[in-house]
Formats: C-alpha cells, structure tokens, sequence
C-alpha cells in the first residue's frame, strides 16, 4: 500500500486564459495564485476555463463597476 503522504506533489495544470490566451499554472492542491486574490467571480460556465490574473482583475472591476 502507497502512503499518500509520501506521494509526489502533482505538477500545477497548465491553463490558457480563456479571455486573452495567456499561459499560466493552477495548482490543483488548493494553493492556486487565484486563492491569494481579493478579485472573486463566480467560477467559469460550461465550454470555459479559468482567467489569468490581468483578466481576472479586469473582469471583477467590471463586474463591480456594473454591480
């Protein structure tokens, strides 16, 4: 039996924006960069991914500007 402890940490996935295309790492152990931010949306809808840090910013300003 494997210890789970003592298994390798998985690689980060690899993500394009789903808005501008720009490559970028998620950490699928919870400890993603997108965790660390204040900039909150609801998570993507069906056919998207996950944005890269500009466009998540820029996305939540407009979502707040409208809000």
């Amino acid at each position: 039996m494997t210890n789970p402890k003592e298994s390798p940490t998985p690689e980060p996935r690899r993500l394009a924006c789903a808005r501008c295309g720009t490559e970028f790492g998620c950490d699928l152990s919870g400890n993603c960069w997108c965790a660390e931010e204040t900039a909150k949306l609801p998570m993507p809808v069906a056919g998207q991914d996950c944005l890269c840090r500009e466009c998540l910013r820029k996305a939540a300003e407009a979502a707040s500007a409208v809000s």
